[in-house]
Formats: structure tokens, sequence, C-alpha cells
């Protein structure tokens, strides 16, 4: 009985827990209200916060739409400008062309072009002097086809500028071996007195034409330079006697590179329309769908005649080049593996285009190449050729005149220029029969309308793929002070002296001043050069300080899209496309800037 009272608790005892238990309640309760409070402040503050929120989502909702309609109408009075200046150009032009009265034909007018392209095909004459004249007026129509190619929308109307296109350019090729074949006739009659032989430079605006006939064909011949043009050759014994004739031909323009980016183009819209089909091609490259056929059923048979025209004309453009490239092929098998290690960094054409488009791999798309010899092929976005193309061809010499008493007797022939092929074929089929045909050399002096910031490289045409290549050159040497560059082929073939493109890039800085209403000045510096570019209204002139190569550009006021082909053309890029985050490291938004400035003023 004490043992259970013992555990009863005293009074004071209950009032301490009671007590306790009270303070423990009101603690619990304080804590609660707390706790309430701050989950009360969190949600007014969250609520207070996705207010603010939506106010600024509004504001700037509503400063956008302000924007955008800004852009809207800005957009649109660019497009109504942009559509009336188009108009007034052409119109323009036009009128101009009208003015002249020179008798030159409309380009944009099929039946004018084909008459005067058959008229001057069945010219007899090929005297120099009057043929390099049409030949100047041929080449102002092409560029001016150029231009309707490159604006054209309706797939008929790019079909008819391209065939037109290709048929002068054939026929300008075609004309100046007439009048080569012309000078060399009469060689005999114009003979070094020194050497026997017979040397000649024919040049104007447009080309320059060396010609050296082998009368004396003697073993001991070595070379020759055409000094007064800085061209010049060596010869292997086999051709110092044999009965040849070397021509250096150097046209200041392009049409090679032209074909080669159709032609590849062409075989690369091909593949594209067979894997994704409907895509949009390119306007004025792409040919035609048989959708797009004419309602009477011979839009399908038009389009695969005047097609077929194209293609033999793309053919017959490369005349000489063509026949040479099979007496070549097992010379440039051998040279393209010395060329292996090099080639093998060098990315196609094709391969570019393809890796952009997500299509199949280059050999799919272009079958008729090996895949090993890919590397070899110049990508014409990696690399852009400079100063024209070189032809460097040898021929039959053709008959020379005999002369007695007062007659003068020359044997006629109607084959034309007919090529000497080399490397020499054997004549036995027997193995110990061998017959070494040593490389030819060919040096030239760099066209002083043309910047190269680097060495430059040689490509040589490859006439059966239509294609620049890297492989077949051998021994090259080059004198940046002499602005001369050597090397060695196996053949005759034509060449061109290329450049990176974007040699100039990146840029270490940029800066786009205005200078007065509607005018600024825009400097760029780049990895070699610096340039300068002052803009007024609609108009362009270029400033820098690098001098050589680029005196026919300075200080000359000319449309934004005038300006940009010049600097190209003269080795001078600035510019970027959808191609160059490929090529460049260091291509951020900052380079957007100025590409912007060229394509607004490019649309003024």
């Amino acid at each position: 009985m004490s043992s259970k009272k013992g555990h009863k608790l005293s009074k004071a005892q209950k009032v301490k827990q009671q007590k306790e238990e009270e303070e423990k309640r009101l603690q619990e309760e304080e804590e609660a209200r707390l706790q309430a409070e701050k989950e009360e402040q969190e949600r007014l503050e969250r609520e207070r916060k996705e207010k603010e929120r939506e106010r600024l989502e509004l504001k700037d909702r509503e400063c956008r739409e302000s924007e955008l309609s800004e852009l809207r109408h800005l957009l649109e009075e660019n497009h109504t400008a942009v559509t009336k200046w188009k108009a007034e150009a052409v119109e323009n032009a036009m009128w101009e062309r009208y003015m002249r009265c020179d008798g030159s034909p409309d380009p944009a007018v099929q039946q004018d072009i084909n008459t005067y392209i058959s008229l001057w095909r069945d010219d007899p004459e090929v005297s120099v002097t009057p043929v390099l004249k049409q030949c100047s007026l041929a080449l102002q129509l092409v560029e001016e086809l150029e231009a309707l190619l490159a604006d054209v929308t309706d797939p008929q109307e790019a079909l008819r500028y391209r065939e037109a296109l290709m048929n002068l350019q054939e026929l300008i090729h075609s004309k100046h071996h007439l009048t080569a074949e012309e000078i060399l006739k009469r060689a005999s009659e114009n003979t070094d007195t020194e050497t026997g032989n017979m040397q000649t430079v024919v040049k104007d605006e447009n080309i320059t034409l060396c010609l050296w006939a082998n009368l004396e064909k003697n073993p001991r011949f070595k070379g020759l330079n055409f000094e007064e043009v800085g061209f010049g050759f060596e010869l292997p014994k086999q051709l110092a006697v044999s009965d040849i004739a070397v021509r250096i031909l150097h046209t200041h323009y392009d049409h090679l590179t032209l074909l080669a980016r159709t032609t590849h183009l062409k075989i690369h819209t091909l593949s594209h329309r067979s894997l994704s089909g409907g895509d949009e091609i390119p306007a004025g490259l792409a040919l035609p769908e048989q959708g797009e056929a004419r309602d009477n059923g011979e839009g399908k048979d038009d389009n695969e005649t005047q097609q077929q025209r194209v293609d033999e004309e793309v053919q017959s453009i490369q005349g000489v080049e063509g026949r040479k490239s099979a007496a070549s092929q097992q010379s440039r098998k051998t040279s393209a593996q010395t060329a292996e290690g090099r080639g093998s960094q060098i990315q196609t054409q094709m391969e570019a285009l393809s890796a952009e488009g997500d299509l199949t791999s280059p050999s799919e798309d272009l079958t008729v190449v090996d895949s090993t010899e890919h590397v070899q092929v110049v990508d014409l976005m990696e690399y852009t050729p400079l100063g024209g193309v070189f032809y460097f061809d040898v021929f039959h010499l053709p008959p020379q005149a005999h002369h007695v008493n007062s007659w003068e007797i020359r044997q006629l022939l109607d084959t034309g220029l007919q090529v000497f092929y080399y490397p020499i074929e054997k004549l036995s089929s027997d193995d110990t029969d061998t017959i070494s045909c040593p490389p030819v050399t060919v040096s030239v002096r760099l066209p002083n309308c043309v910047v190269f910031l680097e060495t430059p490289q040689v490509a040589r045409w490859d006439a059966a793929g239509k294609q620049w290549r890297m492989d077949g050159i051998a021994d090259v040497s080059y004198k940046e002070e002499e602005a001369e560059i050597s090397f060695k082929m196996d053949v005759f073939q034509a060449f061109v002296l290329m450049q990176e493109t974007y040699t100039n890039f990146p840029f270490q800085s940029w800066e786009l001043r205005p200078l007065g209403p509607d005018s600024a000045v825009f400097t760029v510096k780049g990895a070699f050069v610096d340039v300068t570019i002052t803009i007024q209204g609609d108009q362009c002139m270029l400033l820098s300080g690098q001098e050589k190569g680029l005196s026919h550009l300075l200080g000359k006021q000319m449309s934004g899209p005038a300006l940009q082909r010049a600097m190209l053309n003269a080795g001078i890029n600035i510019f970027v496309n959808e191609h160059t985050d490929k090529y460049v490291s260091t291509c951020g938004k900052v380079i957007f800037y100025y590409w912007l400035l060229f394509r607004i003023k490019e649309h003024k």
C-alpha cells in the first residue's frame, strides 16, 4: 500500500505538469501561426511575381507586335522599292541597248541570239583582229546571259539562256582555234632570225595568245620565254625534234569553272530530287520537271530535245582538251599516286553539297568518278579560281607554204588544228619498247589584276569529269618578288591559279561608322588585308592600303553587287554565305552585320 502511494503525484507536480503541457501547446500554436503566415507571404509573393511577369509579357508582346508591324511595313516598302528599281533597271537596260544601235542581238530574245550565233559560226573571217573584236562582243553577250540566268525563275527560260550561253562559249573557243591555226599556217613567213622558229604574242583586253612554231627542230632546244607577257615553257627532247606548235592562251575570263559548277550542281540536284522529291531547286540551274511540261503534251519532248542540245554543247566546249584527256589517262593515274597525301586534305564540292543537304555519299551521286580520286577534285566552295584560265596546248604544225618562182603552193586541210598527243603512245606491244616521256615545264606571271594572299594553288582541267583537279602538278616553284610561278605537268592541259576562298578569314575587327545622311564607312581588318569601303546611297567605293592587284578597283564608284563581284574576282573576299561556317572556325554572329549591310545595298 505504501509503494502505490509513493507513485502518486503531488499537487505541486500536477500543476507543474499542466503548465508544461500548456506551454508546449501554446508553442505549437505559435509555430503553426508563424508557418501559416510564412506560407501566406510566399503565396502573396508568388502571386505578385506572376502578375508582374504577366504584366511584362503583355508589355513585351505589345512592343513586339509594334516592332513586327513596323518591320512588316518597312519590308513592304523595301519590297515595293526593289520591285520598282528592278523594273526601272530593266527598262533602262532595254533603252540603252536600243540607243546603242551597234547591231548586237538582245540575248533575252531567243531568235535574235540564235541568229547571231548561226551567222557568226558561218563567218569565214579568221584574221586575228576582227575575230578578237567579235569575241569581245560575244563576251558582253555572255555576261548579259549570265545576269539573265541569275534572275530567271521560269525553268523553260533558264534552259534557253543556258543553251545560248553554252553555244556562245563554245563558239568563242572555236574562233580562238581558227585564229591560231591561221597564224601557224604562215609560221615560216615570220621566223625569228636567231632561232629560226616562229614566236608571236597577240593580246587585247580579254585574252593573251602566245604561239611558238618549231620550224628548226633543234634537239638542243630547251624552252622559250615570252618576256613581254611573262609566259614560258620547257620541252623534252622528244618534242624539240617534232613538227609541233605550242600555244599558251590566257583568257582573262573563266568559262570552265562555270561549266564545272553547273555540271556538278545539276548532278547534285538530280540526286536530291530522286531522294526527297519536290524539294525546291535553285532557279536558273534546275532542269524542268515533267509536270512542268506544256499542256499540249509536247513540253516533255521539247525539254528533252533542248537538254540534249545543251549536253552536246557541254561536250563540244572542251574541244581539244577532251581529246587529250583520253590519251593522258595513264599518266594522270601515275601522278595521282604521288599527290595522294596532299589531296587527302581536300573536300570535294559534291561532298560539301551532300553534307549540307543530308544526301547520300558522293560516290552515289557521282558514280562515274572513282571514290579514291575524290580527294583530288577541287572543291569550288573552298577554293576560288583567280586570274582567268591558261590553255596550254601542243599541236601538229600545219603544212607550210612553198614558194616556186611567183607561185605559192600550200596544202589545204579541213581538219583544223590537230592535237599532238603527249605522252607519246608506244608503237609496239612489247613491254621492253618503253618510251620515256619527261614532264613539260610551264611558267606564268601572275595576273596584275589579282591579289594572291598566299602561295597560289595550281589546278588542271579534267575534261572528262568537267572539274578542276590538283593531281598531275609537280615541282611547283613560286617566286613572290617576281610574281611568277612555274611547275611541271605530265600532259598539256588547261590550268588555273587558285586561292582559298576564305584566306582573309577570320577577321581581327570590323567597324561601321556613319558619315552623314545615307552614308557610312565600313572597315574590316582581315587576317591578311584591311579593307575600307565608303557607302553613299546605293553606291560603294573601295579604299585599301593594298594597291597591288587592286588599282583597277580603288576609288571607283559602283553598286554593291558589282563591287562584291569585282572584289571576289580580284581575290579579296570579305563576304559570307551559307557555306562559310564549314571552312572558317571563327564565324560568329558579328559577321552577320556586314553581310546584312551588303545584302541591303544589293536590294536597294
